[in-house]
């Protein structure tokens, strides 16, 4: 079992939820949103102060000096740290977006962290993905052919053809864009969201894929691609600068064009 020492300037009161800091000349107050299911207990937030000086730049490296120096109970995901994995999606100051890549400075006043929303929690700021997996492997997302593969060599592609996938291949399946859309608030159980419409898209858009025909019919539908109200929370969020508003205009596009 790990041993964890508090570092000097750091106070922990009775009662378990603020932990405060003495002594440092930049002080930030990180109000956090905690849940263990197995305790019994209802949700709460704990207030951390932690000293810049003492921290390194990024959201994400302020929970982990909170988890490795004062709380070892804190529960959240991170792996890649460099904003490619997506492990550390979660609401901070009210809007989604990635720990790892959030620079405290660039969030004013005292910072509160929650899961992201709309999501069942399994503890503190880990949501449970188990719904959004699905809806992911119910689109197939891989290349499907019926043509034999060429002898000796892949399929190939010109580069006007790969440059449709620019904008597309690039998400991380954070799920920031699929839960700050009121639609999937609402209709998660039939509407695949925007971050599945945008990987739905990028099979549809790949040259080398001969399912399209298959693939539209799978999502003619009036709830798994048309509750999309334009409302652009999606692209205001995701981390990657994608638009999967335009990637689901793109598929709509496709629809109205095979029945013309």
């Amino acid at each position: 079992m790990a041993t964890f020492t508090l570092p000097a300037n750091s106070k922990i009161k009775k009662d378990g939820k603020v932990h405060s800091a003495e002594g440092g000349s930049r002080i930030k107050k990180f109000k956090i949103y905690r849940f263990d299911p197995d305790s019994g207990e209802n949700p709460r937030y704990d207030t951390f102060e932690i000293d810049l000086d003492q921290c390194g730049p990024m959201v994400l490296d302020a929970l982990i000096k909170i988890k490795n120096e004062i709380d070892p109970t804190l529960t959240f995901r991170r792996s890649c740290r460099e904003g490619i994995c997506g492990s550390c999606a979660m609401n901070l100051n009210g809007g989604n977006g990635l720990a790892c890549t959030t620079a405290i400075e660039d969030l004013n006043g005292d910072i509160r962290i929650t899961p992201l929303p709309h999501m069942d929690v399994i503890k503190d700021l880990v949501p449970d993905f188990t719904h959004f997996y699905a809806q992911y492997a119910s689109i197939r997302p891989w290349l499907q052919t019926v043509s034999p593969t060429p002898s000796g060599k892949e399929r190939l592609q010109s580069p006007e053809q790969r440059e449709k996938l620019d904008g597309l291949y690039e998400c991380i399946l954070c799920a920031c864009c699929s839960t700050s859309c009121p639609s999937h608030w609402w209709n998660s159980d039939k509407f695949l969201g925007p971050a599945i419409l945008l990987q739905a898209y990028r099979w549809l858009a790949d040259s080398r894929d001969e399912m399209t025909g298959e693939r539209l019919d799978a999502l003619e539908d009036p709830f798994r691609l048309y509750r999309c109200h334009t409302i652009m929370n999606c692209a205001n969020v995701c981390p990657k600068g994608l638009s999967p508003a335009k990637a689901i205009a793109e598929t709509k596009k496709m629809m109205v064009e095979r029945a013309i």
